[in-house]
């Protein structure tokens, strides 16, 4: 069973510290695998071993915006997170994860299911998308003289077998936020969203449940939602 919370809008702090409990919970097999669909006001991220070097605003002009940067475990470089962007979190334990042949889930396996999942997702808003060569994440099928854009980032952290982290799905991000930075250190690539590609908007909480579907589909499991993480355990009262 794969439970999903959707938790709305979260700082990105409180909705760390609650993935570092899951994951605990979720090693000691007090709770099964979960999924965490959620929006974060605005606020930039860095990768394991990134630098500050593709922030292109100064430490004051973030400030002035109210824009918090964080340090964290994932992997990938800077990302920028903020209202109208689905942001999903599994904690899931890939040891129980099984390829076609048997073998056990890896990493990269893990992260090209991910992938999948979000380019179906564009594909049932008409949006054709799918994945570049050497890079991680989700973008639009080239058109004649336009690249492919950047539809969704994904950068996740393995500790023992147990995931957090995870993607990034441009919703109706307002995307002029990420001239701050050079996203995911990719200079040649624009970003976009399946507004911007559709032209019509779109409910977070619809694309959200598209998700969730798509994350039981691709570990061949029910799905149930619940309306709050103490619902999935005790010691997540007040989270």
């Amino acid at each position: 069973m794969l439970t999903v919370v959707e938790l709305g809008r979260v700082e990105y702090a409180r909705a760390l510290r609650l993935q570092e409990r899951l994951v605990e919970l979720r090693r000691s097999g007090a709770i099964g695998d979960v999924l965490l669909l959620l929006e974060h006001p605005p606020v930039l991220t860095l990768g394991r071993n990134a630098g500050r070097a593709n922030i292109l605003a100064s430490d004051e002009e973030l400030a002035a915006r109210g824009m918090v940067l964080h340090m964290v475990k994932r992997g990938g470089d800077v990302t920028y997170h903020g209202p109208g962007q689905l942001v999903g979190y599994p904690i899931t334990d890939l040891r129980e994860q099984r390829l076609p042949s048997g073998a056990r889930l890896g990493v990269v396996d893990f992260v090209r299911r991910m992938e999948e999942v979000l380019i179906r997702i564009a594909g049932e808003y008409g949006v054709r998308a799918g994945r570049e060569p050497g890079r991680t994440g989700v973008w639009t099928a080239p058109g004649g003289a336009m690249a492919g854009r950047k539809l969704a980032a994904i950068g996740i952290h393995v500790s023992r077998g147990i995931s957090s982290h995870g993607f990034a799905l441009n919703v109706s991000t307002d995307l002029r936020d990420f001239g701050l930075i050079v996203p995911c250190g990719i200079a040649d690539r624009a970003v976009t969203s399946l507004e911007e590609e559709t032209g019509f908007p779109l409910r977070l909480a619809e694309v959200a449940g598209a998700a969730a579907r798509g994350w039981g589909r691709m570990l061949g499991t029910q799905v149930l939602a619940v309306e709050s993480p103490e619902a999935l355990h005790g010691e997540l009262a007040g989270w």
